[in-house]
């Protein structure tokens, strides 16, 4: 039993050996098969995961169409908007052109006409969902009203009602193309 004495060196080298032999029998440790019931959980964990994305892709694309169609239909709803806004000023002057007082016949007539194109265009706007706002006695509406002046309210006239129309006010559906400009009782 001759046990040889070993130099620190031979130590440290003997427990390296013992260290790799350690490493290289875990990784040649052949992991173990997995039970069938692991697998069928890992599958269903999976699957279900597919499921969620597909029903979150299928939510989305709804929510697009929905939103596309949605702003069709005020594309479509409110495309009139710039041609009523530049019409607008001619049924002002046609307006103002009506209000002049006419006694001799080719006035008559010319008046008459000018009546007619009026009633024609507004005809046209009314077609298109554009209707005139601010009425006098009416109640003052700052969404559709713009109150230029202030008069005095009384007895007949309560307050936050429309004195006297400066100029019409028009909406289109539900949107203001203009405010009316309006004198309101205070």
């Amino acid at each position: 039993m001759s046990e040889e004495k070993k130099t620190p060196e031979e130590e440290v080298e003997v427990v390296n050996e013992e260290a790799d032999v350690d490493t290289e029998a875990k990784a040649t440790k052949v992991e173990e098969p997995k039970t069938e019931a692991d697998q069928i959980s890992e599958l269903e964990t999976k699957v279900a995961e597919a499921e969620d994305r597909y029903l979150r892709a299928e939510a989305e694309m709804r929510n697009m169409q929905s939103r596309y169609a949605k702003e069709q239909t005020q594309a479509v709803k409110f495309a009139n908007q710039k041609l009523a806004a530049s019409v607008l000023p001619a049924v002002d002057n046609l307006e103002r052109a009506l209000q002049v007082e006419v006694e001799d016949g080719a006035a008559k007539q010319i008046k008459d006409g000018v009546e007619m194109v009026y009633k024609t265009l507004i005809s046209a706007l009314e077609e298109h969902d554009v209707k005139a706002v601010g009425e006098t006695g009416e109640a003052f509406d700052p969404n559709f009203h713009q109150a230029i002046q202030s008069v005095p309210a009384d007895d007949d006239h309560p307050a936050d009602t429309i004195a006297t129309v400066l100029q019409k006010g028009y909406v289109l559906a539900d949107r203001v193309i203009r405010p009316a400009m309006v004198a309101v009782y205070n």
